[in-house]
């Protein structure tokens, strides 16, 4: 029995310890927002964060991540600059990498509140959208970085 902190919660799953922490929130936990696209950590669409960082679910164990605070898209509160940016910029198209690309915003932004065009590249690079919205991201994040009351230069 594993006992995680999910979203401020504390939930326990009948797993071994080398479960994937992705099926345990999708499967056990029922928080389907995290979504499974590549399996191996290259797209992002995964993406939680684990103690305030932006980590790949997908090939992260629960086991790792015993006794750290996990946050899924359904524990980004509602008022969170990002999800008001997106919605403000209609970022999304098909929406099934969104959640993990808004995740790996959240972490940027949480780490540089205004992020230079370099240190976005470099942040959101590894992150894949099938549909190629990129231009809807980049938008999405300068409004999220507006949203927050920063002074961010135009990225």
């Amino acid at each position: 029995m594993i006992s995680l902190t999910v979203n401020g919660k504390t939930y326990k799953a009948d797993v071994p310890a080398d479960a994937s922490l992705l099926w345990v929130l999708r499967d056990h936990l029922k928080l389907t927002g995290t979504k499974y696209s590549c399996g191996n950590g290259e797209c992002g669409a995964c993406t939680v964060h684990v103690n305030g960082k932006a980590e790949r679910s997908c090939t992260v164990t629960v086991g790792e991540v015993k006794g750290k605070k996990i946050t899924t898209i359904e524990g980004l509160p509602d008022n969170h600059p990002v999800k008001r940016a997106w919605i403000k910029e209609q970022v999304v198209q098909c929406g099934y990498c969104q959640p993990g690309v808004m995740m790996q915003v959240a972490s940027l932004l949480s780490e540089k509140p205004t992020p230079s065009a370099d240190q976005i590249i470099s942040k959101m690079d590894d992150v894949i959208c099938r549909c190629g919205t990129y231009l809807r991201i980049k938008k999405g994040i300068q409004a999220a970085v507006e949203m927050s009351g920063k002074e961010g230069k135009k990225v």
